[in-house]
């Protein structure tokens, strides 16, 4: 006996599912991010609850422990990943849907013979499998566990080719048969698949893949709800997925490349992979009291802030140092790269976290023109979304990918650790024209220096 009618599990099942609807509203924008956040979240435990108090279950101790430790793992882990590390949670939360989606759908198995039921358990358990062993890799690589360079082997899309065969080969069998053994070797295909799939993609294009195997975690989830007869895995799963696909076409958009570039472009030479590279000419360096004068009495001031923005964790002092160039009466906004830092909306979320007004953060396709009236553009930590190779050079990696325009600017300087390449490898020739000049330091550190001499001005 259950707690709760059809009837009322109907409605509540609704309920959670405008609530996942209400919190991708709230998502697609930074001042209702928060919000949508936590309207989602409450979409979950409302789904949850509705399961134990309208299904027949068993085994509930066990369920119920096993709740117990994913939260006792995930709940620490999540307060405490820095922001630099986001992308790489992102990437463990999709390969756990994906791989979870997976082991319902081969438990499932023996549970059915109608073969259109079979039918979507082996497209959980491939596309399942598929989005938990590429975000694996994806983890690795933004984690540095592995290289962030393009793994390319001879015979590389021969092996993708015939794992794919022998994938749609075995889910015909499953399908026909309902063996177990070959739903098991379904999954190791489909492991192989996902990890063949990621490992030719390097540097920059590595959050794009994220964002579409979140996409595939999403349809893994819809079609394990068809296994289990349950409309709300349905709806969020479908949501998931619509969401990551528009988020992965935005994303390749914003790098200005396709999606099959970005997946198979090492194949010819056309991923982002990372470099280590320094090149030898001559650039002119700064003091913190040198960039200390120049803002301080320019009159439009915008700050470009990137990864190693996030990296410095300096965030809190280049909101201060806005915050006191304000002061003296000096225009101040933040430019926001559609894919500075390591996901979308990393620059936003680590700004708000510095409680930098939304009205300050400008969105690319917002602030490009007004580059030019710009006395002073402050870069910090980011290169590849201002490299005007972008533009110029047809060899690039980058080539055609919108960018900041910043060498639009009477002034720009740089905070730089080093003279290394950006996550794209590729040397940014504005480092070398006569308006630029460069703060060596860790960001934080030169931040704080520079934020120190405006203040004695």
């Amino acid at each position: 006996m259950t707690l709760l009618d059809p009837v009322w599990t109907s409605l509540l099942y609704l309920a959670a599912a405008v609530f996942f609807i209400l919190a991708l509203r709230g998502l697609s924008s930074p001042r209702t991010a928060r919000r949508g956040n936590l309207i989602g979240a409450f979409g979950a435990l409302l789904a949850v609850v509705t399961v134990f108090l309208s299904a027949r279950l068993d085994n509930i101790p066990w369920i119920i422990g096993a709740i117990a430790v994913g939260t006792a793992v995930a709940a620490p882990v999540a307060r405490r990943v820095k922001m630099t590390q986001m992308p790489q949670l992102v990437a463990l939360f999709n390969g756990v849907g994906g791989g979870a989606a997976a082991l319902v759908a081969l438990l499932e198995l023996s549970h059915t013979g109608d073969p259109w039921v079979r039918l979507a358990i082996v497209f959980t358990l491939l596309v399942g499998a598929v989005s938990f062993a590429g975000s694996g890799v994806t983890f690795a690589k933004l984690q540095e566990l592995m290289t962030t360079r393009p793994v390319v082997f001879p015979g590389l899309p021969v092996a993708m080719a015939a794992v794919l065969l022998a994938a749609v080969g075995t889910g015909v069998a499953v399908v026909l048969t309902g063996s177990l053994p070959l739903a098991v070797l379904l999954m190791v295909l489909g492991l192989a698949a996902g990890a063949l799939l990621v490992l030719p993609v390097g540097g920059a294009d590595v959050p794009i893949v994220i964002s579409l195997l979140n996409a595939f975690t999403g349809l893994a989830v819809a079609a394990s709800g068809v296994v289990l007869g349950n409309v709300l895995l349905v709806v969020a799963g479908t949501l998931v997925g619509a969401s990551g696909t528009i988020l992965t076409r935005a994303m390749a958009a914003a790098m200005g490349r396709s999606v099959a570039g970005i997946l198979f472009g090492a194949f010819k030479g056309g991923s982002t992979a990372g470099s280590t590279a320094v090149s030898e000419r001559p650039v002119r360096s700064s003091s913190a009291e040198d960039v200390a004068v120049l803002l301080g009495y320019a009159q439009r001031v915008i700050i470009v802030p990137g990864y190693g923005l996030a990296v410095a964790q300096g965030q809190h002092t280049a909101a201060e140092l806005a915050l006191a160039l304000e002061a003296r009466g000096i225009e101040v906004d933040f430019a926001i790269h559609p894919v500075a830092g390591r996901m979308p909306g990393h620059m936003n979320v680590l700004l708000a976290e510095a409680n930098v007004p939304y009205e300050s953060l400008k969105e690319m396709g917002e602030i490009n023109s007004e580059f030019r009236t710009a006395d002073v553009v402050l870069v910090v930590g980011a290169n590849d979304v201002v490299n005007p190779a972008a533009k110029t050079s047809s060899g690039s990696p980058i080539y055609g990918m919108p960018i900041l325009e910043v060498a639009e600017a009477r002034q720009v300087i740089f905070l730089k650790r080093s003279m290394r390449p950006g996550f794209a490898g590729i040397e940014n020739d504005l480092l070398y024209e006569p308006q630029t000049s460069l703060l060596f330091g860790d960001a934080k550190d030169s931040l704080a220096k520079v934020l120190g001499a405006v203040k004695s001005l």
